[in-house]
């Protein structure tokens, strides 16, 4: 028999308020306030049908809410949320359930479970806010039954705080600990913030000692820090090791166990997981009579996860300190290489950098030459080495290419080198480490270190490595591409200058036709460099010019004038091109010597400088100075002053010539950046989609634009059709930036293709999916992805999410509406489940697939949303699928203007 509303509530009410009757009853059992908390969070979890709450308590500062206890089915989201807090400051007076005006914090948590609903419910003691009870969940909102229950909970929450209230100048290690676990938190040397986290645990516990182990390479629990004596000595340790071995295979956060082979007083171990995957352990021995109670382990386990970050953090530090000596090495060797222009002049300096950067004795450069390598440049080599290296690169290029970097151990017993294991011999070769030399995806040699027997490089080195060779390449094609066009200019105009002259120009137009291939970037650059020659110096005008690619005029680039009324006339006369072979002009060039800008420097160059002679009679005066670096000169500067009583004077030079050198390093880092940015666009694409399938009743189109930013981005995609005729497509993101994530990328893109054809369905995809990249990625790293399966006869879609922004069912009517595929992301959890949703395509309507780029493209803070992109595919619904795609993209980037924050993806299907 259906149950009316109002029954349904007051059933609700009922089961709801028995549930906090009985929660009323376990808190005087209660032994602390974390465990009551814990207690009325569960309770109220039930009584209002929420997934996720959250209970926060007021520091004794009195600056924010600390979160005290949590429920949620996720031990992922529980170790996040766990120990957070929200600025009192933020925390609203009054109850609160719109999303826009939740404390950041409560609404980052609603977004990274994907609430669907929240509320928070502030707690007030003696008329201050002095906690908050949030609530969450994935569908529907909190009905005024279940909010009355969360109000009900909330009054109980104050008085469990009024209860457990310390008195003034007891002591409350937990406190300690939670403070110090923020402290920690920020990181810093590895060691010594091992050597904190544990002595901070020991002294607030009192426990007789703590051990802070890691698991070493051998996957073995290695002693990084103790503090007191574990007593027994080594016997105690073999112990000790062996219970904190038990307590990290476990799940629990916090173990305790008594442990019989621990000798002398110590006869309890409490063992803390540091992180979720745990990167170690932190272990603490109490005497034989101490007890730990549920109190000390559920704040040791906030502890824990507090401790993990400061050793992460640490290890961060660590490995950016490591990170900062490659850079410096790395630009030392190509600062080296680059300065010579000759292929000689490159290969010899760099070599001998290499060999004190990895204390080697013996390595080679090999370049390629009729497909035939050859030794370039080396150290401590004689023999035919070069047959060795042919078959090295041979492998780096054919099984091993994904690797990057062959490492050979002994090869001599290595199958794969037996064809040239004698020439090996011969040049007295035992292990190799050859990593290909790339430009441009054009192999051009190789890098063979060749290292005594038993020598092993670290990550750091096998990392620097990599990059000298990714930079030595690329140095040494600009030098091949050096040669060959002095080469023939030799050839073909014997009256140019000397060698140095010619390879100094060749340089310069490389660079000019550079400048002329960058972005906006560059424009902003010069901008910003004549507004502030005008601003700082107090001139009327600041013009930069360029040459253009034939060197034949000086093109303005760039022009500020102080005074908007005369900014048009002088436009008129200034910014036109000059003559760039005139004599000031390039004395200025070559030898970088600024001139004033006389009746005699103005007449020598000709029109349309002479435009400037009647103003030069009545009292204006000016100068033109290099914007330079130290290895070429980038551009003109014209500063120009139209006051007699404030003319331009040596100091005005002085100062404009040291802002122009701050404008050159601002546009060679503009061409960096560009260059930065070309290169992951290539490395981008090359992971996406180069055609798109043909299939009878569906069109296909796709658009991507990669971010602002020089990494590679996360996004991918693909589509493919089936046996049966149908269209699989898959789009994601991955985590991260650069080289990893376009690992990742390729690592997405090879599961969605040689799974679609085994596991087609949805729900079975994501499911065999999650399998492979659980144990593929790295920790801490996931994967969204939403995953359609389409019926272009039938009409028919069927799609799965795990984590990603739901895909849009566009109506030939014009209508919206989500596809509601939701689950968690690939790579945090193995065995999950997704759920399978369907829905029918009409004809003429259309699927439209896009990653959270799209949606979270900011103006001025505001997001562009799924309520305009919705609007924007019902009113350009008429578009082919193609044209939608890409109309969607640009419809984000001019709402961003023009600065994407992430890369953006879009997929649209439409059914003919």
């Amino acid at each position: 028999m259906a149950v009316r509303p109002e029954n349904r509530g007051a059933e609700l009410a009922e089961g709801g308020l028995h549930a906090l009757a009985q929660a009323g009853l376990a808190l005087g059992d209660a032994r602390s306030l974390s465990e009551a908390l814990q207690i009325l969070a569960e309770a109220t979890s039930r009584a209002t049908g929420a997934e996720i709450v959250i209970v926060r308590v007021a520091d004794e500062a009195r600056r924010s809410l600390v979160t005290c206890a949590v429920v949620t089915d996720s031990a992922a989201v529980a170790a996040e949320l766990e120990g957070s807090r929200l600025p009192l400051e933020d925390v609203p007076a009054l109850e609160e359930s719109t999303s826009e005006r939740l404390p950041d914090g409560a609404r980052r948590a609603a977004e990274r479970v994907h609430a669907g609903a929240a509320v928070l419910i502030p707690v007030h003691l003696d008329g201050r806010v002095q906690g908050s009870l949030e609530l969450m969940r994935a569908e529907t909102a909190f009905a005024e039954p279940e909010l009355r229950l969360a109000r009900i909970a909330a009054g109980q929450a104050g008085l469990v705080i009024r209860a457990f209230a310390r008195p003034a100048g007891e002591a409350d290690w937990e406190a300690v600990l939670g403070l110090a676990g923020e402290a920690l938190a920020a990181g810093g040397d590895e060691l010594r913030t091992a050597e904190q986290v544990t002595r901070l645990a020991t002294d607030a516990t009192a426990a007789l000692a703590g051990l802070l182990w890691r698991r070493g390479l051998e996957a073995e629990l290695e002693l990084v820090a103790s503090v007191g004596a574990p007593p027994g000595g080594a016997e105690t340790l073999v112990a000790a090791r062996a219970a904190a071995d038990r307590a990290l295979v476990g799940r629990r956060a916090v173990s305790v166990e008594s442990v019989s082979a621990l000798p002398g007083a110590a006869t309890l171990s409490a063992t803390l997981q540091l992180g979720q995957p745990p990167l170690g352990a932190l272990q603490l021995l109490f005497a034989r009579d101490t007890e730990a109670g549920d109190v000390d382990l559920a704040t040791l386990a906030t502890f824990g996860v507090r401790a993990a970050h400061a050793l992460r953090a640490s290890m961060h530090a660590r490995s950016v300190e490591l990170e900062l000596g490659r850079t410096r090495a790395l630009l030392g060797v190509v600062g080296q290489a680059i300065s010579q222009l000759s292929l000689a002049h490159t290969l010899e300096p760099a070599v001998a950098r290499v060999g004190e950067l990895l204390e080697a004795d013996r390595l080679a450069v090999y370049l390629r030459e009729d497909d035939r390598l050859y030794a370039a440049a080396g150290l401590g080599l004689a023999g035919p080495h070069a047959r060795l290296a042919e078959r090295l690169l041979d492998l780096t290029l054919g099984p091993f290419r994904s690797r990057g970097m062959l490492v050979v151990d002994d090869v001599s017993a290595d199958q794969r080198l037996s064809g040239v294991a004698d020439a090996a011999a011969e040049a007295g070769i035992v292990a190799a480490i050859a990593v290909p030399l790339l430009a441009r995806d054009e192999v051009i040699g190789l890098l063979g270190v060749f290292p005594p027997s038993g020598r092993v490089l670290t990550e750091n080195e096998s990392a620097l490595l990599a990059a000298l060779a990714a930079q030595l390449a690329v140095a040494v094609q600009n030098a091949q591409l050096h040669e060959r066009a002095k080469q023939l200019g030799e050839e073909r105009e014997r009256a140019l200058e000397a060698e140095r002259a010619a390879s100094k120009q060749v340089r310069a137009l490389y660079e000019i036709s550079r400048s002329f291939a960058q972005s906006l970037s560059l424009e902003a650059t010069l901008e910003a460099v004549a507004g502030t020659i005008v601003e700082i110096l107090g001139v009327d005008i600041a013009l930069i010019r360029m040459p253009d690619e034939r060197r034949e005029y000086l093109v303005p680039r760039a022009m500020r004038v102080s005074d908007p009324r005369v900014e048009e006339a002088a436009h008129s006369m200034l910014y036109r091109p000059q003559p760039f072979g005139a004599l000031p002009i390039q004395r200025l060039f070559r030898l970088r010597e600024a001139f004033a800008v006389t009746v005699e420097s103005v007449t020598e160059i000709g029109p349309p400088a002479t435009a400037l002679l009647p103003f030069l009679e009545r009292g204006w005066t000016a100068a033109v100075l290099p914007i330079a670096t130290p290895a070429e000169v980038l551009a003109s500067l014209t500063i120009l002053s139209m006051q007699p009583g404030s003319p331009v004077t040596l100091d005005t030079i002085e100062q404009a010539t040291a802002i122009a050198g701050q404008a050159a390093l601002a546009i060679d880092n503009a061409r960096l950046y560009q260059q930065q940015k070309q290169f992951s666009d290539t490395m981008q694409r090359s992971l996406l989609p180069r055609s798109v399938p043909e299939l009878q009743g569906l069109e296909l189109g796709d658009a991507y634009e990669s971010s602002a930013h020089v990494e590679v981005g996360g996004d991918v995609y693909d589509f493919m059709e089936l046996g049966d005729g149908r269209l699989a497509v898959a789009l994601g993101d991955v985590t991260g930036h650069g080289i990893e994530a376009a690992a990742d990328m390729a690592m997405a893109k090879f599961t969605f293709r040689s799974l679609a054809r085994e596991h087609p369905e949805p729900a079975d995809f994501l499911q065999s999916a999650n399998e492979v990249i659980v144990g593929e990625i790295a920790p801490g790293k996931f994967i969204t992805l939403v995953y359609l399966l389409i019926d272009g006869r039938k009409g028919e879609v069927s799609a799965a999410g795990a984590g990603h922004p739901p895909p849009r069912i566009v109506g030939a009517d014009g209508s919206v509406t989500g596809l509601e595929a939701r689950g968690l992301v690939l790579g945090i959890e193995s065995n999950q489940e997704y759920e399978e949703v369907r829905a029918s395509l009409e004809h003429g309507s259309a699927v439209v697939l896009y990653t959270d780029g799209v949606i979270e493209a900011r103006r001025d803070g505001e997001l562009y949303g799924e309520a305009r992109l919705d609007r924007l595919l019902g009113e350009r619904r008429d578009l082919p699928a193609g044209e939608l795609a890409q109309c969607v993209l640009d419809d984000c980037r001019a709402f961003a203007r023009g600065e994407l924050a992430d890369d953006c993806a879009v997929v649209v299907v439409k059914r003919t």
